[in-house]
This record gives C-alpha cells, sequence and structure tokens, in this order.
C-alpha cells in the first residue's frame, strides 16, 4: 500500500519541489497552504504522515497539532522550522510532534525522519511495562549536534557487546546517563543495573559495599549484606568516579574483575558473578597512574572501550534543546506553566560557557522557573553569572525587543524597524525572531512593508 504525506507549507515553490522529490521516492503527496485548507484535507482522507511548516499564514503548526490530538488522531506530524525558531519546534515536540526538521531541509535527513515517523506509527502499541521502559528512556536528551551524534553512534556499537566500557568526562555531562543506555542496549537490559558512587564510599566500607558481609563480620555488621557485584549478578554494574577508589579496594576490585568471583567480609564461600562493568571518572586515569594512585593493570581491565563525554560549551547546537527539555521537567516539578525562554535570554544561553555543563543548566532553568514572572524566561530569571556573559545586543534585547508582549509588541516593531532604517531582516535579528514571523506581524497590524 502506498504510504501518504500531506504537506502544509504557504512557500509554494518550496511546496511543489518536496512533493515532486516525495513523489520520486514512492509516496503519495498532496500540498495546502494553509491551516484551515490542511484541516479540510485531513476531515476526508488519513495520510500516512504530516509535514508541516511551523509558520503558516492563518495558525501556526501547534494549532494544527492541537487540533489533531482533540480528534484523537494519530497521524505522525513532523515540523519544519529555521534554526531561529527552535524553541517552537521544542514546544511542538512538547504537543505531539513525532520530530522536527531545521531549515535548510537536508533531503537524506528528511527522509530518514519520514521512515522512522511512519514505522513508529505502525508499530503495536506498548505494554505497560514497555511504555514505562520507553518513559525511562526519554528522560534524558541525547542531543543533536555533531559531537552528541558522534557520541551515541559509539555507545550503540558498543553497547551489544560484552567490552568494559571507561566513560570520561567532566563532571556535570551525563555520564550515568550513557553507562545506563549502554546497558539498555545490551544483551543484558532485562537484568540488574547497579550504580555506585566511589566518591562516597568510605575507604573501611567499599569491600563490603562491593562484595557484601556475613552478619558479626566487624564491628555494625548486625545483619547479612548483598555487595554490589552480587547485586548486578548478570547485569551492569557501573562504578562512577573510579579514580576516587583508595589502592587496597583497587587491588580487591582488580581480583574480583580477573576471577568473576567473589567473597563476602567474613564468608569463606565464593560466590560466581557474571557481571558487564561500565565505570566513568573526570580526572586523567593516565597522570593518576604516573603518580602511582591508580593501578595499571586495573585501568587496562576496565579500559577496552574509551568514550569522552563533550562539554555543554562544545555542542552548541544543543543548548537550547536542553534548556527547553529542562524546562519541561521543571514545570512539572513545580508547576509552573511556562512557555520557554525570550530571545535575550535564549542567545545568553548559547554564548556561555557553562563550566557545570548539563547540571549547571538544568539547576539554573529550574531556579528560573520558579523566579520567571510572565510566560517567558528572561536573562533576570536566569542570574547575574549569565548576565555578565551576555553579549550588549543580548542585554540590549532583554530590555525592548522581545515579542511577547501583545500590548507593545506593535510598537516595538516599529521602534526595531526605524532604528534599523526599515531594513526587515536586521529588524527581525533586532526582535529576536526570523523573517517569516516578522512578515506575519506586519501583515497583521497593517505596517507597511
Amino acid at each position: 500500500m502506498t504510504q501518504s504525506i500531506l504537506i502544509v507549507e504557504d512557500d509554494l515553490t518550496f511546496a511543489t519541489m518536496l512533493k515532486t522529490w516525495l513523489g520520486k521516492k514512492g509516496y503519495e503527496v498532496e500540498t495546502a497552504s494553509t491551516n484551515a485548507r490542511a484541516r479540510k484535507l485531513l476531515t476526508t482522507r488519513d495520510f500516512s504522515l504530516i509535514l508541516s511548516d511551523l509558520r503558516l499564514p492563518d495558525q501556526d503548526g501547534i494549532h494544527l497539532l492541537s487540533w489533531l490530538r482533540d480528534l484523537q488522531k494519530a497521524t505522525p506530524v513532523i515540523i519544519m522550522t529555521s534554526y531561529a525558531e527552535i524553541q517552537g519546534a521544542v514546544l511542538a515536540m512538547k504537543e505531539g510532534a513525532a520530530d522536527y526538521v531545521s531549515k535548510p531541509v537536508q533531503p537524506d535527513e528528511l527522509l530518514k525522519k519520514i521512515k522512522e515517523a511512519i514505522s513508529q506509527e505502525s508499530k503495536v502499541v506498548a505494554t505497560p511495562k514497555e511504555s514505562k521502559e520507553n518513559f525511562a528512556t526519554q528522560n534524558f536528551l541525547e542531543g543533536e549536534s555533531e559531537a552528541a551524534r558522534q557520541l551515541y553512534n559509539y555507545v550503540n556499537l558498543v553497547a551489544p557487546t560484552q567490552m568494559s566500557v571507561l566513560i570520561n568526562g567532566a563532571s556535570g555531562t551525563g555520564k550515568e546517563y550513557v553507562a545506563h543506555r549502554i546497558h539498555q542496549l545490551s544483551k543484558r537490559a532485562d537484568k540488574p543495573f547497579i550504580a555506585i558512587d566511589c566518591g562516597s564510599i568510605p575507604k573501611d566500607l567499599a569491600a563490603s559495599e562491593f562484595f557484601g558481609h556475613v552478619k558479626g563480620s566487624f564491628t555494625g555488621a548486625l545483619t547479612d549484606k548483598v555487595g554490589a557485584f552480587e547485586e548486578a549478578n548478570g547485569g551492569t554494574l557501573f562504578l562512577d568516579e573510579i579514580g576516587n577508589l583508595s589502592y587496597e579496594v583497587q587491588v580487591q576490585l582488580l581480583r574480583a574483575l580477573q576471577e568473576r568471583r567473589i567473597r563476602r567480609i567474613g564468608s569463606t564461600k565464593e560466590i560466581e558473578v557474571d557481571i558487564r562493568l561500565v565505570s566513568a571518572t573526570n580526572e586523567n586515569l593516565k597522570e593518576s597512574i604516573s603518580k602511582g594512585n591508580f593501578r595499571e593493570d586495573l585501568y587496562h581491565r576496565i579500559n577496552e572501550f574509551t568514550l569522552l563525554m563533550p562539554a555543554l560549551k562544545d555542542r552548541q547546537e544543543d543548548i537550547l534543546l536542553f534548556a527547553n527539555f529542562f524546562l519541561d521537567q521543571a514545570n512539572r516539578e513545580l508547576d509552573r506553566h511556562l512557555i520557554g525562554f525570550d530571545a535575550a535570554a535564549s542567545e545568553a544561553m548559547q554564548n556561555y560557557s557553562w563550566p557545570g555543563n548539563l547540571r549547571q543548566l538544568k539547576n539554573i532553568v529550574k531556579r528560573a522557573t520558579l523566579l520567571a514572572q510572565g510566560d517567558f524566561i528572561s536573562i533576570r530569571e536566569l542570574g547575574d553569572e549569565i548576565l555578565e556573559h551576555a553579549t550588549p545586543d543580548a542585554q540590549q534585547m532583554q530590555h525592548s525587543f522581545v515579542l511577547h508582549d501583545e500590548e507593545t509588541e506593535k510598537q516595538r516593531i516599529l521602534n526595531a524597524l526605524q532604528q534599523t532604517g526599515n531594513n526587515k531582516t536586521k529588524a527581525a535579528q533586532l526582535l529576536g525572531v526570523d523573517r517569516k514571523t516578522l512578515y506575519n506581524k506586519l501583515k497583521l497590524y497593517n505596517i507597511p512593508q
């Protein structure tokens, strides 16, 4: 059966080009230039997929998503958007869009996303257990930057193997999520995932945490205890900040990994264990080896494959994606209903270096969500450190040209046009919107073009 696509796009030249190209790929394609026309077509027939521009002459793609949801139509929607409208794309995802693509559209990427969206829709509905697992994997974003793509390509390669993995990266970059993802994509996914923070274990209790103990084996051992190796048997053991382990514990850990046997403290019985080891560190372990603080033989045992976590400043394309993702989480936790970040705040976040990486971004967004007075987070709520590092243009936008105050919106547009000598492109940049949005506003307010 031929799969059908509805293209909702008011740029008729672009829509025609897409229709011709997708037709050659074997799809049956219809086009609509307005939201109203799209709804009319959707009431008369079903489509395998909808490919819609975010900005339309009558209503935007978000309204189309809401309309589909109200009618309980499960047709997957891919939103097309410019880079400047990235927040709108994130909002569309929250409203139920299957995916989005940035303009100018890359044909291979678009075709891949179309196939994935239609394939996902055709799958059998997940059981409650599967839905819970899927929700767990969606509790973190992987990102779309080149650095993120490369990282998760490596994750996909190494996960199905039995190789021990060392994840190296600064604090707050998401090392534990990557460890979880390796487990979820491995052949051990239905077995336990046990995480141990090596930096928080007192030296005299480390052996007990790893291997367990029997009652009475030392002062305070009031009951038998199962250690992490036994708990993770058959599954994955994740050792976070492994560089913090004492030299003595490193010896015990190496022996357990080599022999695949452990013995609880105070017991003579050996227990066979089958674990896949994933470790993480923010230290330079080779440097620790040269200083005599970390065993070289243990290093080679835990490091059959290395993953390097990129810092947030090195994946700038992902900053607003994560910011909106954390905003969504904060809205739920704090019972707020913020829409997003104004243009000045968005620019400031992209220009900031984020020394605390994703953890810092998450904390700042949560605090800002609590402090925000309107529908959008501004630089003021992001805090002094972000404001100090913002560009002068972003600081100026904070005080003037942000298009979410409907009462003064027209005057702000007029001011922007005056300041830029009626240059629409520069005015749109000053207002923090794309040109198409500006032209729609000019038409709405009957401002001469």
